[in-house]
């Protein structure tokens, strides 16, 4: 004779009166990859990485993914965001002195072996190696670019690592991201 509680294997199901909590809380793990981005448009995130094996990581604390709205950096009034190249040219930029406290508020925290990235169409090509590099990383900080890219200054005084995709346009960096 089985004892009622047994299940050979298979899961046991008990009905319960209590709802289901379908929002549940990521687990906080210590020392979990980490990606942070920094973008215009931070709920286009998590979006397709939330979904899949990403996304069944992302629910189990395995990773985290963290947004900063560039637009909280922003100046004035209207929370300004881009200027007109400082050297001249055409179009606009993401302004030097809106990216780069976007940039030190988003490495706060960080180790040495954390990247910081700038996902943009002049940078170098997206690689294996790159990504096994950025996988043995303790997180990265992703910044999407927005307009005609960004403030140059900025660039080189926090050098950061310009990556693209590949040679083709698209709305934003957060289709990178």
């Amino acid at each position: 004779m089985t004892s009622p509680d047994r299940s050979h294997g298979r899961k046991a199901v008990r009905l319960s009166l209590k709802p289901r909590e379908l929002l549940t809380p990521v687990p906080d793990l210590a020392g979990a990859w980490e990606a942070r981005v920094i973008t215009l448009f931070p709920n286009a995130f998590p979006g397709v990485l939330g979904e899949s094996l990403t996304g069944k990581a992302l629910q189990d604390g395995r990773w985290r993914l963290e947004t900063l709205d560039l637009r909280e950096f922003g100046i004035g009034k209207h929370r300004n965001v881009d200027d007109t190249p400082a050297g001249g040219g055409a179009g606009m930029v993401l302004r030097a002195d809106v990216v780069g406290p976007a940039i030190e508020a988003a490495m706060t925290g960080t180790t040495r072996n954390w990247p910081l990235i700038c996902l943009s169409p002049r940078g170098a090509p997206m690689t294996q190696a790159l990504m096994q590099r950025l996988a043995r990383a303790d997180g990265v900080t992703l910044i999407c670019g927005r307009f005609e890219g960004f403030d140059e200054r900025v660039l080189e005084h926090y050098g950061v690592e310009e990556v693209s995709l590949g040679d083709f346009v698209m709305t934003g960096g957060e289709i990178a991201a």
